[in-house]
């Protein structure tokens, strides 16, 4: 799934403001803004806003996104469902393909089908385990 431009994602606002309209419902602009950037998985207009506008590119993270990497030592695969935040700060969070038990006692499990988590520009997170190894990365897109 590529991320749509900024001009997309205004153009889908505008339509959705005169489809509301011509049934009757009138909402701001500001509204449609935001009920579009819903869509989006962000949380608001503002964080779509800035997604779109410089920091998916820098980050290669993108909303829907299929990746993989490790989370507390386990290897993963799974889709991005929710970004936000600027490059360098990125929250992050992954629906896994498969669970995976985070922990390596024998004793229990904690199996998990959802990571979260913030990654920086090189897509590791800077939270560490007790052995200096990142808590979260995200090592590359699949197509």
């Amino acid at each position: 799934m590529t991320q749509p431009t900024l001009d997309f994602v205004k153009a889908q606002a505008k339509a959705l403001r005169r489809a509301l309209q011509a049934e009757g419902t009138t909402i701001s602009h500001a509204r449609s803004l935001e009920l579009v950037a819903l869509q989006y998985g962000a949380r608001d207009w503002n964080t779509l806003h800035a997604r779109l506008g410089k920091g998916g590119a820098e980050t290669g993270l993108a909303l829907g996104a299929q990746v993989s990497g490790h989370y507390l030592g386990q290897a993963y695969t799974g889709r991005i469902v929710s970004l936000s935040g600027p490059a360098g700060h990125r929250h992050v969070e992954i629906a896994l393909d498969q669970p995976i038990d985070t922990v390596v006692f024998d004793s229990f499990s904690n199996w998990r089908h959802r990571i979260r988590g913030i990654v920086g520009k090189d897509g590791r997170s800077r939270r560490r385990t007790s052995d200096g190894t990142p808590h979260l990365t995200v090592e590359k897109s699949l197509p």
